[in-house]
């Protein structure tokens, strides 16, 4: 039941986070409330890092891919971990600046960067512009002349892999709007285009299958992919590639079945993969580039909610009704997301209702959670969800004028906010 091992129960019977009872921060915070833990956060960035120092000999960057939870605080974490990141927008990148995170450790993902957002990055002296079709690299070609200097990019590669997991999560099949396929011919005429071109550097590829995956060999399968087609552009152009990104998409525990890899085991599989492949292609071993996101934080957080009412339609199903819904985690109605919930007050009993958690916003499809077993819940109550860490309040939405809610990191039992609710007044910012 307990997804995460930042999650415990307290003598009173509540659920803890990092050693804080949510149900007092629910009082101090009000709901709906995101808690993440920082001390769980922090333990898997170093696996990370360490992960990079064990594996490559420390010949590699582990970056945190941001669009999973994007606030000035977690790029303060990482740069106190020793992580890079990537970003996918302008905002995400204005924000790791704003920050203070180095910019030589940012990456600008995204298949349609704005001359704005190029510009931006440029200017900031982003490390690497991560190119995802042929308009762009001649974009930032163009741009980068305009401004006198020489963009250091990676091309985006398709690496033909079904991942097995859901088809909206799925980025590194032919039928993907990321990136350049190899099966076409398009990746290796990209590279030779990026060769040609006066202001740019192709200093190395990306690929990225797809998230939330449970098996390791589709990612042994994509390293295999990736370094056999560094050896076709040595032996057809003589360019030395000498840095391999290779995404992200570890899977984490959602629910209690769930049963992923610990990341280092993915690591170092990978790591052999990768050390074989080049010595039988005859390639140093380049820089290896990582993606975590959804497995540095998705596990480490918990969304709370106060149960307004409990509604029972007789050999239908129980509503339990509560603060928030779609307006906070879309990945429900977008993917049918799967959760562990439970009441928080009382977490220490035994879950033995089944009901449908439902938001408050006027959708009959803003649902949480169907068919989730739950302790007997009344009005008053604070339900938890588990592992809304990674794509909620990324995809947070003011849908019917919801205002936002709080986020709160916690860590030593001691707790902070980090994002403040926003107010009423806040959803007027922008009127006219």
């Amino acid at each position: 039941m307990l997804v995460s091992d930042s999650l415990g129960v307290n003598a009173n019977g509540h659920l803890t986070v990092s050693g804080c009872d949510t149900v007092a921060l629910a009082e101090k915070y009000g709901t709906p409330l995101m808690v993440y833990s920082e001390d769980g956060i922090r333990r898997n960035c170093r696996k990370f890092v360490s992960s990079i120092e064990e594996n490559y000999g420390g010949k590699g960057l582990a970056l945190y891919a941001s669009k999973a939870f994007s606030c000035l605080e977690m790029y303060r974490i990482c740069k106190q971990e020793h992580m890079g990141v990537d970003v996918v927008s302008g905002g995400e990148l204005y924000t790791a600046l704003k920050a203070g995170f180095p910019a030589e450790n940012i990456f600008f993902h995204g298949n349609n960067k704005t001359d704005e957002e190029l510009h931006m990055a440029l200017e900031n002296g982003v490390g690497r512009l991560v190119v995802d079709n042929i308009e762009e690299l001649r974009r930032i070609d163009a741009l980068a002349a305009q401004m006198q200097l020489t963009a250091a990019i990676h091309l985006r590669i398709k690496p033909g892999i079904d991942a097995h997991t859901h088809n909206f999560i799925r980025t590194g099949q032919i039928d993907s709007k990321f990136g350049f396929a190899l099966e076409t011919g398009e990746a290796l005429a990209a590279v030779k285009q990026a060769l040609a071109s006066d202001h740019i550097t192709l200093t190395g590829l990306h690929c990225h299958i797809g998230s939330q995956i449970f098996d390791i060999a589709p990612f042994e399968h994509a390293a295999e992919v990736m370094l056999d087609f560094i050896a076709d552009i040595k032996a057809q152009t003589g360019a030395v590639i000498t840095e391999l990104n290779l995404g992200g998409g570890f899977g984490i525990k959602y629910k209690d079945s769930d049963n992923p890899e610990d990341f280092t085991e993915y690591m170092k599989r990978v790591s052999v993969v990768v050390k074989e492949k080049c010595a039988e292609k005859d390639l140093d071993v380049p820089f290896i580039v990582i993606e975590p996101g959804r497995s540095v934080v998705g596990a480490e957080c918990v969304t709370l909610y106060t149960v307004g009412s409990v509604k029972t339609i007789p050999q239908i199903r129980t509503y339990v009704s509560i603060d928030g819904g779609m307006t906070d985690n879309p990945r429900y109605i977008l993917y049918q997301a799967e959760y562990e919930v439970l009441c928080a007050n009382k977490a220490d009993q035994p879950r033995d209702t089944v009901v449908t958690v439902a938001g408050k916003c006027c959708e009959s499809g803003d649902l949480i959670q169907e068919n989730a077993a739950i302790q007997s819940v009344e009005a008053g109550d604070i339900v938890a969800v588990l592992s809304t860490g990674a794509y909620n309040y990324s995809m947070a939405s003011n849908y019917n004028r919801v205002p936002r809610p709080a986020v709160v990191m916690v860590c030593g039992e001691t707790d902070r906010l980090i994002v403040r609710r926003e107010s009423y007044e806040d959803l007027l910012r922008n009127d006219l």
